[in-house]
This record gives C-alpha cells, structure tokens and sequence, in this order.
C-alpha cells in the first residue's frame, strides 16, 4: 500500500518529520492561492453585512412569511447574472473579480441556507402551505432573476456600445 505522504509502496518514503522536510500542511498551503480566499472572505464579509441589515431591516414575525430572504436571494441572483455576463462577456477583468464580488460578494449576500431554516420554521409553525409557496416561489424567483439579470445586462450592452457607436462618428461635425 502506498505511503501517504510519499505515494511509495511499502512506507519507506521519507517523514514529514524528517530535518529538511517542511510539514504536510506548508506543503498543502504552498500551492493555493491565497489571494483569493483573502478576496473571497473581504467579499463575504461586505455580502453578508449587507444581508444582515436587510433581515435587520424587514423582520418578519415567527410563522410569518419570510420576505426579506426572499428579497436578497432574488436580488442577489439578479445581480450574479448581470456579473455573469459584465464579466464573461464585456470587459476583461482582473482575475480577482469574480471571487470577490461573485463568490464573496454576493455569495455571502444571497442565503438559501436561511431559505431553508425559514421553510422549517413554517412547517414547524403549522403553516405547510405558506412553506410550499416559499419553497416554490424562491426557487422559480432566483432562477428567473438569473434570467433577467443575463437578458437585461446584455441589453444594456448592446445599447450601449451602439450609442457609443453612434457617438464616436459624429464627433468634429456640426448640425
């Protein structure tokens, strides 16, 4: 059987005890990135401030319907498709973008974790109908947010970059 730090049949592979030989965690950390999870934590923390203060703002009662979750997983999914296409589409961006704002950012700030407490508190309130429509409801509004925020980002774009079009022939002429 291979050794697991070496990969060596029979054990015989070297230590990570060994003077000279770095533990198996600095080896592990060597190779990753940093810099991103640095960017992807700074993002979380700004997402979920900003989902937080949401919740804080529109608190809904026990067994009440949960609309402030409901608000930030459908705006936070509109937004990831507007970064989606800003992103893939648009404009070359650094390469720390997207695990900032997309990972980080709104990761932090959509919640389907909270989608799915907020769905027990129902059920365990007696209001199994109101959880159904929540269930049903968050899942049809995220994907359709996704949708719109691709369709509408690429709308923009194309108007924008005809009207930049436009703009750029009729410079030095007089009407």
């Amino acid at each position: 059987m291979p050794d697991a730090v070496s990969g060596v049949a029979g054990g015989s592979g070297p230590s990570a005890c060994e003077p000279g030989r770095s533990p198996w965690w600095r080896r592990w950390a060597a190779g990753k990135r940093w810099d991103v999870l640095v960017a992807v934590g700074l993002g979380g923390a700004a997402g979920t401030g900003a989902r937080y203060a949401v919740a804080v703002g529109m608190p809904h009662p026990a067994g009440g319907f949960p609309f402030a979750t409901l608000l930030v997983n459908v705006v936070g999914c509109f937004l990831i498709g507007m970064l989606v296409v800003v992103i893939a589409e648009t404009v070359a961006s650094h390469r720390l973008v997207r695990p900032f704002l997309g990972v980080g950012v709104l990761g932090g700030f959509t919640t389907f974790s909270t989608y799915t407490v907020d769905t027990a508190e129902l059920v365990m309130a007696e209001r199994a109908g109101t959880a159904l429509v929540y269930l049903a409801s968050t899942v049809l509004a995220a994907l359709a947010a996704v949708v719109a925020g691709v369709l509408v980002t690429r709308r923009l774009v194309r108007v924008t970059r005809r009207f930049a079009r436009r703009g750029s022939g009729t410079k030095g002429r007089q009407r």
